[in-house]
């Protein structure tokens, strides 16, 4: 089921958003002006500042919309979404701003950026937690660092997608590049690399190294 376009992002409050969104993408938060916002809104820098005030709450509602792409989109695609044929290319297409806006913003280190990775982490873990068509519950006793990890490996595409979309000859963003990309990552996330004896080998020397370091790997970290 295709996420249906709001009635909100038809007025000039959510075209101001947009525009900021691939401003902040491009200059980062302190490149980015009220000014240049409005001229790639056309409108007035007044109506910039009549619908969000400062630059920073312009920027706070960014962070809020990008947030709630990402939750409507994962919830779709968890339910059912992937089914239609037409999902991916409106995924696609409402995600490639968000992607770019994502990686500026993780790039920047802002404090904006750390809410929303911590955001994205515990989303991930409410989602495997709880379960989804298509998808199994990790086998794991630390849910939150499986999430944390998974969360810091989609990020990381989205930060790399330059290098990335060099090396696979294909924008991995915007489409050329991303059904190769994306099957990588279905293999990845659907194959076993390691043997048991290699994993648990692993598991007792990674332990043994937290144990160590004054930290053991116990329930309080799971």
């Amino acid at each position: 089921m295709a996420v249906p376009e709001r009635a909100e992002d038809l007025t000039g409050r959510a075209r101001i958003r947009d525009a900021a969104l691939a401003e902040f993408a491009e200059h980062g938060v302190k490149g980015a002006t009220i000014r240049g916002i409005a001229k790639a809104a056309g409108v007035s820098p007044a109506l910039v500042q009549h619908h969000f005030g400062t630059k920073e709450a312009l920027r706070a509602a960014c962070d809020e919309h990008v947030m709630e792409v990402i939750r409507e989109t994962k919830q779709e695609a968890l339910q059912g979404g992937m089914a239609n044929p037409s999902f991916l290319s409106i995924a696609m297409r409402t995600a490639l701003p968000i992607q770019r806006y994502v990686a500026r913003a993780l790039t920047d280190g802002s404090a904006a950026a750390a809410a929303l990775f911590d955001e994205a982490v515990a989303f991930s873990a409410e989602m495997l937690e709880r379960g989804a068509p298509g998808m199994a519950r990790p086998d794991t006793d630390d849910l939150h660092g499986y999430a944390t990890a998974l969360t810091g490996m989609s990020f990381g595409v989205i930060v790399l997608h330059e290098h990335m979309s060099r090396a696979l000859g294909g924008d991995v963003l915007m489409g050329d590049g991303y059904p190769r990309m994306a099957l990588a990552m279905v293999d990845v996330l659907d194959d076993r690399l390691l043997s048991p004896e290699m994993v648990a080998q692993t598991r007792a020397a990674l332990k043994n190294m937290s144990a160590a370091a004054g930290r053991p790997l116990d329930e309080e970290d799971r």
